[in-house]
């Protein structure tokens, strides 16, 4: 049993780190903890439905198409609202993402209904047997397709252009503005990545949790509990903590009871902030301007 806990945990994991990586991604380049982060997932799951039921797109092009419409989600965001407070302090730019939360929430409630709307599963039903534990091919599928978005963004912010003015900016957003690094270009960029991050996780958790305007919520906890994790700075912390939290959830669940998977969350995020402030990895803290 315990393998098998173990098993769904760095499945369910691998969905959360979606969640915190653009969390981390977005705060580091912009000091902005993303309160509607969960919901461009959400959109970008009614956005999946819309294509693949009401357009009848296959589902890679309504992938592509979902993708590409989150990410100009995000873009907006950026341009519309958090360009415009940049140089505010924390608690401005933290407030102004939770009125794009609630915005996103509404919208969608009045747009599609509160109701629970499922999701196609391009997958079978039949699970496969790896090292003794079972799990569905829906789940080996979403901890492949994450990996792989892990090794493109080691790829990218370690050989690109843009990835390593990311990271400059990480590291001393003023000397790198004086280096000439676009600053606010890579800062959009950034919310992109972020929008992209949100799309796949909304059409891998889609046929998971059913598409609603609230299916997000919990996600966004536990991504935050797994960006924490991290330091709120660290990529690789944020998703061994995402990993960790999936794995710790479904053994609590598995042994105490589903009721306790949330509590579980809220401990942990306690105990980091306790002990490790800065997270497993020791995120650092960027230079502020």
């Amino acid at each position: 049993m315990l393998a098998q806990l173990i098993m769904s945990g760095i499945a369910t994991g691998s969905l959360y780190a979606l969640t915190s990586v653009a969390i981390v991604l977005i705060f580091r380049n912009t000091r902005t903890i993303n309160l509607a982060q969960g919901d461009f997932s959400m959109i970008g799951a009614f956005m999946g439905l819309v294509f693949l039921k009401t357009l009848h797109l296959p589902f890679i092009i309504a992938f592509v198409a979902t993708i590409f419409a989150v990410v100009l989600l995000a873009v907006l965001v950026e341009r519309l609202v958090m360009r415009k407070i940049r140089d505010a302090d924390w608690l401005t730019l933290f407030t102004a993402t939770l009125g794009v939360f609630y915005i996103l929430h509404g919208m969608a409630g009045w747009i599609w209904g509160r109701d629970t709307k499922a999701f196609p599963n391009p997958f079978s039903v039949q699970p496969i047997s790896i090292g003794g534990a079972l799990i569905s091919k829906a789940s080996l599928f979403n901890i492949l397709i994450v990996a792989g978005i892990g090794l493109s963004l080691f790829l990218f912010f370690r050989y690109t252009k843009a990835g390593i003015a990311m990271r400059a900016i990480t590291d001393d957003p003023e000397t790198a503005r004086l280096m000439g690094i676009p600053v606010q270009f890579i800062v959009m960029l950034t919310w992109a990545v972020g929008g992209l991050l949100a799309a796949v996780a909304g059409i891998l958790l889609a046929p998971i949790i059913y598409v609603s305007p609230q299916m997000m919520d919990t996600v966004l906890i536990k991504g935050y509990v797994g960006a924490i994790f991290g330091g709120l700075y660290s990529i690789p912390g944020a998703i061994l903590g995402s990993l960790l939290i999936g794995v710790i959830e479904n053994i609590a669940g598995g042994y105490l009871g589903a009721q306790y998977k949330v509590t579980i969350a809220f401990v942990m995020i306690v105990l980091i902030l306790a002990f490790r402030p800065r997270g497993l990895m020791g995120g650092q803290a960027r230079r502020e301007v």
